[in-house]
């Protein structure tokens, strides 16, 4: 098995990433029919984790902001309120749900304050950890919920986890730039920091008669941070090359007269084609253009999540930009995951653009993009900025140790999962039992040459050894935990088979001989001695083996206890040729 991921061309240094991925966040949900769903972060992780780019990357659990976390933007009635609503006492806040949109897009369900800690705290420590040099790139796919208010929740999102990622950026950086690729005006960032010229915001984005109905052209800030908030509206069926033709330039400008010291790119994938409630036409190779050219500044970089509805597409998005985070293109092939059924019939990590109409004409494109790059050059520069002291916060104690968990270890464990999870592997490193079997070092043997040798004899296998080896005709369900694809091994002639077929079985056919199959069979009975009496039924005679009598000196086998197994145990001859122990010696 060779590697799952081809270097990228280009990539003058090598970038540390830090990957932020908590295994809570899957198992939250809005509700029966709401378009937002958390499990695509955990599909995401299962692509991520099964192509290998753990290797590249370390691996952290975020601890979960806490309420006075959130109140560094957020209102300290709003917070509380998130805390203490469920779905068992919201009819005691009607009033409250209604002052704070609270409802309807925005629902109540069992675990929304850890939800909402959860995503907030990765944007946190990830920007924490970009200001103090622990990283390159910081990823939270679990954030990158923009339309947060500061007392109002909006969109789906209820916590603003982008803004308290940016206000932790800005106790280290003096400018901070947000890059919005959502399809989905970042209406919630661009006005917490709509009067000042530290962060500038830059949206492409829907606009006319699209929610949130914000982003348009000459919304560029006001007081100190006029011409810090850049829009450039779209209009339906943007391809790649159009969207390329917009975006780079207009970001390359902003590095130019803005030069931020840090960049915070949302990479809401509802901008993918096909997506349930988006209207781009974005492929997922054009979307992943945009991390790539961002990259290419290199400056500390944090990586959000967002929009993206179509579960399949969101997971082959976000996995693929991860790779080229960590310096790398994974190859087409989805490699066998517990997601496996979703990413069919094609089974490959790439989302195409549809034939729709592009309503973006090239005049529109360059005429915005001429406005939008006047609006630029009106900010005249970049500011100028007198850093004070740092503040100090809660959440920096931790950073401080990174091994203050070290105590919570199992002692007899050798290697802990805390200390496997921050392991990178670095191109060429010999390899271990984690990396066996990949760059062709496995054993080549074919498996029709095992099962010829399980025929002869020569090899034996046991119950219960392998994978394969429970029931293949059971199913438990429709879902991605009870029905899991097979990999069947046929046992058919060695010139016209193929090696290896993926299948699902079905239950209405009985399944083929397969080497497992012949695994499952109860072991083949001893042939009963000449004294047993035959059975009714004619079978046919078993060739008969002789057996050399026992020696008359030969000791009898002791009886076997009352209740244990009862085991023949054939005894030893022994040769007259061992002389015989003298007792008086």
């Amino acid at each position: 098995m060779g590697e799952k991921w081809e270097p990228l061309d280009g990539e003058n240094q090598k970038k540390r990433v830090c990957y932020f991925y908590d295994s809570d966040i899957g198992g939250f949900h809005y509700g029966p029919g709401h378009p937002m769903k958390p499990t695509r972060i955990r599909m995401c992780h299962s692509l991520v984790m099964n192509y290998g780019l753990y290797k590249k990357m370390e691996i952290f659990r975020a601890k979960p902001a806490t309420k006075r976390e959130m109140t560094q933007f957020h209102s300290d009635e709003y917070v509380d309120f998130l805390s203490r609503i469920t779905p068992s006492n919201m009819n005691s806040f009607v009033k409250e749900q209604h002052k704070y949109n609270v409802g309807d897009d925005c629902p109540v369900f069992d675990g929304l304050f850890e939800y909402c800690s959860i995503s907030a705290g990765g944007s946190m420590e990830g920007a924490a950890r970009l200001s103090r040099d622990k990283c390159d790139i910081a990823i939270n796919w679990a954030g990158g919920l923009h339309h947060a208010k500061k007392s109002e929740a909006s969109g789906f999102c209820y916590v603003n986890d982008i803004v308290l990622g940016i206000l932790e950026l800005l106790r280290y950086h003096n400018r901070v730039l947000y890059i919005d690729i959502d399809v989905h005006h970042g209406d919630g960032v661009e006005e917490a920091f709509y009067t000042t010229d530290r962060v500038m915001t830059v949206s492409f984005h829907k606009y006319g008669e699209y929610f949130p109905g914000t982003g348009e052209l000459r919304d560029v800030g006001i007081n100190k941070g006029k011409y810090y908030a850049l829009n450039f509206p779209l209009r339906d069926g943007i391809s790649d090359d159009n969207y390329k033709s917009v975006f780079e330039p207009v970001i390359r400008s902003v590095m130019e007269t803005y030069d931020p010291s840090a960049i915070v790119l949302q990479c809401g994938t509802d901008s993918l084609s096909g997506d349930k409630l988006g209207c781009l036409n974005l492929s997922m190779r054009g979307h992943a253009n945009c991390v790539r050219f961002v990259k290419s500044f290199n400056k500390p970089l944090l990586l959000l999540g967002g929009g993206g509805y179509t579960m399949r597409n969101v997971s082959r998005a976000w996995a693929f930009e991860t790779g080229l985070a960590a310096g790398v293109e994974l190859t087409p092939d989805i490699p066998v995951n517990e997601y496996y059924e979703y990413f069919g019939p094609d089974y490959e990590l790439d989302v195409k653009s549809s034939n729709t109409d592009d309503l973006n004409t090239p005049a529109y494109l360059d005429r915005v993009k001429r406005i939008v790059l006047e609006n630029l050059r009106s900010s005249g520069g970049p500011p100028s900025m007198q850093m004070n002291d740092i503040p100090t916060l809660p959440r920096d104690e931790s950073l401080d140790d990174p091994n203050e968990d070290e105590d919570m270890d199992d002692p007899n464990d050798r290697r802990p999962m805390r200390l496997l999870d921050s392991r990178r592997q670095d191109d060429g490193e010999l390899s271990d039992s984690d990396d066996e079997g990949e760059g062709g070092r496995r054993d080549h043997m074919s498996h029709k040459d095992l099962i010829d040798k399980n025929a002869e004899g020569n090899h034996k296998f046991g119950m219960g050894v392998g994978i394969l080896a429970s029931s293949i005709g059971a199913t438990h369900g429709a879902g991605p935990s009870g029905h899991h694809t097979i990999a069947r091994v046929i046992s058919t002639s060695k010139d016209n088979s193929p090696s290896m077929e993926i299948d699902t079985p079905s239950s209405q056919s009985p399944a083929p001989m397969t080497a497992t199959t012949s695994l499952l069979r109860p072991p083949t009975p001893p042939p009963a001695p000449a004294s047993a009496v035959p059975s009714s039924s004619p079978k046919p005679e078993a060739p008969v083996v002789p057996t050399p009598p026992a020696p008359a000196e030969a000791p009898k086998p002791p009886p076997a206890a009352a209740g244990d197994d009862a085991m023949v145990v054939e005894p030893l001859p022994v040769p007259d040729a061992i002389p015989k122990p003298d007792p008086l010696a």
